[in-house]
C-alpha cells in the first residue's frame, strides 16, 4: 500500500487510515463499554514491548478493563513508566505491577551504537541523542528494572513486582527472581 501525505498536513490522511477507520466502524458497531471504568478490575499493570507478536490480554488470559498495559521498545522502566504507575497505583486501582519482557526482542539483538547504525544505515539520520535502551543481557535488564520500580519513593510501599520473561517461541511465561 502506497502511503501519501496529504496536501495540509492539518488535516487528518484519512486515505492512508482507511484500513485503520474501517476496522474502528466494525469495532464499533458492536461496541459495549458501559461496564468499562478506567480502574484496573484485576489490580495489575503490566509493562511489556510494543512489539506487535504480543497480545497483552490473551497472553494473561485477561480481558479489558482488567488491566493497565504500558508499552514501550524493549519493555524498560523509563522515566515515563515511572510516572504512569504513580497514577496507577493511586488513581486507577494498580496493587501489583508485572514486567515483562520478550525473547526475539530486537532491543535485544545488538548493542546501542548498533541499533544507531542500523537507523543510519537505513535513513540516514543520526539517533545517538536519543538513549534506545538496549538489553545486552535481558535477565540483568529485567532486574535493574524491577529494582527500580520497588525503590522508586514516590511509588506505595506494598506495591507487588514481579518479572518474567515472556517466551515467544512457546507462549509461556518464564518467572524470573529479581
Amino acid at each position: 500500500m502506497a502511503l501519501t501525505r496529504t496536501a495540509d498536513p492539518r488535516k487528518f490522511p484519512t486515505a492512508t487510515f482507511a484500513d485503520v477507520l474501517g476496522g474502528n466502524a466494525d469495532y464499533a458497531a458492536s461496541y459495549a463499554s458501559a461496564e468499562l471504568t478506567g480502574w484496573a478490575r484485576k489490580g495489575l499493570a503490566v509493562i511489556t514491548c510494543m512489539d506487535s507478536r504480543i497480545d497483552p490480554l490473551a497472553v494473561l488470559g485477561l480481558e479489558p478493563g482488567d488491566v493497565k498495559i504500558l508499552r514501550n521498545a524493549g519493555a524498560r522502566v523509563t522515566d515515563d513508566v515511572l510516572r504512569t504507575l504513580i497514577l496507577a497505583t493511586y488513581l486507577l486501582g494498580v496493587d501489583r505491577v508485572l514486567v515483562m519482557p520478550h525473547t526475539q526482542c530486537k532491543m535485544a539483538s545488538g548493542e546501542e551504537d548498533d541499533i544507531h547504525q542500523a537507523i543510519w544505515d537505513e535513513a540516514g539520520i543520526d539517533t545517538r541523542s536519543v538513549e534506545i535502551r538496549t538489553v545486552v543481557d535481558q535477565a540483568g535488564a529485567l532486574l535493574t528494572d524491577v529494582t527500580r520500580i520497588r525503590s522508586y519513593p514516590l511509588l506505595p510501599k506494598d506495591l507487588v513486582v514481579g518479572g518474567a520473561i515472556l517466551n515467544l517461541t512457546t507462549g509461556r511465561l518464564e518467572p524470573q527472581d529479581v
